[in-house]
């Protein structure tokens, strides 16, 4: 495969001849055109990565062309050639828009670099433009550690290709987001970006959903109606909580990656379908291999590109800049100016362990927004809007004068209150997450003064008590 694409400009056959010959056995592919109407038709069928245009063309300016070239916001690099070069000439090139100024007879060292650094500077702007994209598209991955530089790098490197991607995180870390960022920085994304949660329809819908459906197909189905898939030709589809996908639904949907194709519910025609499939899910899916809730199978077909988001406790650095940033979106949101963290708030925000992570953080500021009366936000008010009132915190606990078992006491809520919090409320799931006796849950929690969100409190064996877990 050539290394790039150069277009030469000139109307001397022996150069051209030479040119093309001598940038092959470079690895270029190379393409020539012996004046400027030849190299606008050539410029108007493909984009070239250099070009190589002469100065003094038989039916024109190779100058002027570039001065089309750039009014028509082509930013393809050229490199102006000339055997009657002049200052003058050369600086009129290097103004409309030439990266550089040759001399015939040409050096061909110093062509290959001027080639090489041309490219180069391609290079680096895409790059700069993809990162502006990325901070534009991943919005709320914010944040310069190295935990969250790794995962914006592993987004730009699976954005380029069409494999399947899984992305794994907890709840609140911003897989959607990644799921965005991955398309709006991939060749699909001129094209659609539709989404599907798995968790949020029943089971008889999600085949409608995602493959759609004939006329006549169900009661209710008046006419038809194109699915996801379809819907996301061209372009991506993000399937999230895709663990909650019921068994019979997984085995269509490896189908439909293994084939390539879909058929409507109700319907016999086969559609080849040209999508790229992102998903995401909090839940361990080895595990759900391991216990058959979820296809090994299609485990692999999802699994072939994996991103795992990192929870906001593994990258406390990112909290303060998260924590600005969702200051302003809130301050915007709220109407309200001039709302500020004190170094004390923001040490508060970063000591906390953030179950909810990003979600959560992003609920705080706002709530912060709405309940301070003041513009400055201290570490008071940080801890009042924290779970349980009393600011819970997993660091800076320490404070002079409380005896040790008080401040175990309250280590021990913290840690109940975040656990609890992260399992939805269920006792049986916080207990085995702890490896702890349910029985013996049920006592420290309330000997703490806490009780969980769902039924079953009473105190039971470890495997008693009346709660069931979804």
């Amino acid at each position: 495969m050539a290394r790039a694409h150069i277009l030469v400009v000139d109307d001397e056959l022996s150069i051209l001849t030479t040119l093309q010959k001598a940038l092959s056995l470079e690895g270029y592919g190379v393409d020539v055109a012996g004046g400027v109407r030849i190299a606008e038709e050539k410029l108007k069928k493909r984009t070239y990565d250099v070009c190589l245009f002469d100065v003094m063309l038989p039916d024109g300016d190779g100058v002027e062309l570039l001065e089309r070239l750039r009014a028509a916001k082509v930013d393809t690099p050229v490199i102006m050639m000339s055997g009657h070069g002049t200052i003058d000439t050369a600086v009129r090139a290097v103004r409309v828009g030439a990266l550089n100024f040759l001399e015939k007879p040409l050096n061909t060292d110093a062509l290959l670099i001027a080639i090489e650094t041309a490219l180069r500077l391609t290079r680096a702007e895409a790059e700069a433009r993809d990162l502006r994209r990325a901070a534009g598209t991943t919005g709320e991955l914010v944040g310069e550690g190295p935990a969250l530089r790794g995962l914006v790098e592993q987004i730009g490197r699976a954005a380029k290709s069409s494999a399947s991607v899984l992305v794994t995180g907890e709840r609140g870390t911003g897989k959607e987001l990644v799921a965005r960022a991955i398309h709006a920085l991939s060749p699909r994304a001129k094209g659609p970006l539709e989404k599907l949660n798995c968790a949020a329809l029943p089971s008889e819908l999600i085949e409608s959903e995602l493959f759609g459906h004939e006329a006549g197909a169900f009661t209710g189905a008046t006419r038809q109606r194109r699915g996801k898939f379809e819907r996301a030709s061209g372009g991506t589809l993000f399937l999230d909580e895709v663990g909650d996908m019921p068994l019979p639904m997984q085995a269509k949907l490896l189908r439909v990656l293994q084939e390539r194709e879909i058929e409507r519910v109700g319907g016999s025609e086969t559609i080849a379908i040209d999508v790229r499939v992102v998903a995401a899910t909090n839940r361990d899916l080895v595990a759900a291999c391991e216990s058959g809730a979820f296809r090994p199978d299609l485990y692999d077909r999802l699994h072939v590109l994996p991103l795992a988001i990192p929870p906001l406790r593994a990258r406390r650095e990112d909290v303060p800049g998260l924590a600005r940033h969702f200051l302003a979106l809130a301050m915007e949101a709220n109407d309200r100016r001039g709302v500020r963290l004190e170094p004390s708030a923001l040490s508060a925000l970063s000591a906390y362990s953030w179950p909810g992570n990003v979600r959560e953080l992003r609920n705080v500021i706002e709530r912060l927004v709405i309940l301070t009366p003041d513009d400055v936000v201290g570490e008071d008010d940080v801890r009042a809007c924290l779970p349980g009132g009393s600011g819970a915190r997993t660091a800076g606990l320490y404070r002079p004068g409380v005896p040790f078992r008080v401040l175990v006491e309250e280590a021990e809520r913290v840690v109940l209150q975040e656990a609890l919090a992260h399992h939805g409320g269920q006792m049986a799931a916080t207990a085995r997450a702890l490896d702890l006796e349910r029985s013996h849950l049920y006592k420290k929690a309330r000997a703490l003064g806490l009780r969980s969100g769902t039924r079953g409190d009473d105190e039971g064996g470890s495997g008693g008590g009346s709660e069931t877990d979804p």
